[in-house]
């Protein structure tokens, strides 16, 4: 690699792996296993830092999905069993907090991965819809109708044990 395209390199990890990380720990649901996913990303596209045009952003989160989608649809998924660890205790309202958290975290986990990473896309990480589109390779109307279910369904599962303001 040039000097000039890892100095462009490693300022774009320092300056996004944090947003990037919470995007690949919730596509995995395990931080070790988001971990790798991103250091697989990141090496795929160090390997094309050149080529890039647009924003380098999207080409990792459309490098991470597709990885995660391999992981999916590989036999290897159905047999790994994702422990979750116990919350830390809290005291009053963080309590609360918490425990709409671990609800949410836990019916985002039973939505079906794409629904679910149509989810994390559009909310957690605020891209339009024409971004997830892109990212995953679909139109935006199909982003639309999965946002639509995907949100239904976690009505459905979550009920009333989630703040529902958002």
């Amino acid at each position: 690699m040039h000097p000039d395209d890892r100095r462009g390199f490693t300022q774009f990890v320092a300056a996004r792996s944090d947003s990037l990380i919470r995007l690949a720990y919730v596509l995995t649901g395990d931080q070790h296993s988001a971990e790798d996913l991103l250091q697989t990303a990141l090496i795929k596209t160090a390997g094309r830092w050149r080529g890039i045009r647009g924003d380098p952003e999207a080409y990792v989160r459309r490098v991470m999905y597709r990885e995660q989608v391999s992981v999916w649809r590989s036999a290897r998924w159905g047999r790994e069993r994702v422990v979750e660890k116990p919350p830390e205790r809290a005291t009053g309202d963080a309590t609360a907090e918490v425990d709409e958290r671990l609800a949410l975290e836990h019916a985002l986990r039973q939505l079906p991965p794409r629904k679910r990473v149509v989810l994390v896309l559009r909310y957690f990480e605020d891209l339009p819809e024409s971004e997830v589109a892109r990212i995953m390779g679909c139109s935006v109307g199909t982003v639309r109708s999965q946002a639509h279910q995907a949100v239904k369904r976690l009505r459905a599962l979550v009920g009333d044990r989630v703040n529902q303001e958002a």
